[in-house]
């Protein structure tokens, strides 16, 4: 219940730092990192390939040299989510958002990892939050069809 609470609140800050700064809104999905940095493009090209475990050292040396970039944090937590490493990942979207609580892709990735994890309750919080800042956008509806898709 706790976890709850707290992404009901990150949903919230996120949507009144939209409401108050609109320009908060950009570079809230993985589109926005420095196109100049070499390492990222790299491990944009690794996840294209679904070579998430060579993507994953190149991310964090991102995160190491970028400790602020948002995007870089969300592709390592989507990286490690699909190797499996859910600690892994659930550490990344949270500094993701920590970052940027109004990150679509962050707050999407975390919603699916909720969803493999059985916690239907924390997907539904980012469901929510992603319909109050995006309405029907590309995030939601992905995140709305992997939630669909588990309940059956």
């Amino acid at each position: 219940m706790t976890h709850l609470f707290s992404y009901l609140i990150i949903g919230l800050i996120g949507l009144f730092s939209m409401v108050f700064d609109p320009a908060y809104a950009e570079g809230s999905s993985d589109d926005s990192s420095e196109a100049g940095s070499p390492l990222y493009g790299a491990a944009q090209e690794a996840i294209e390939k679904q070579d998430y475990a060579a993507a994953v050292p190149l991310l964090q040396q991102v995160t190491s040299q970028e400790p602020q970039n948002a995007d870089a944090w969300n592709l390592l937590g989507f990286s490690n989510r699909k190797l499996g490493n859910m600690d892994q990942a659930a550490a990344a979207y949270d500094t993701a958002l920590r970052i940027n609580p109004a990150h679509l892709g962050a707050l999407e990735y975390q919603g699916e990892m909720f969803v493999q994890m059985g916690q239907m309750g924390n997907a539904m919080v980012n469901l929510t939050t992603l319909e109050s800042l995006c309405g029907t956008c590309e995030e939601m509806t992905d995140l709305k069809a992997a939630i669909d898709q588990a309940q059956g």
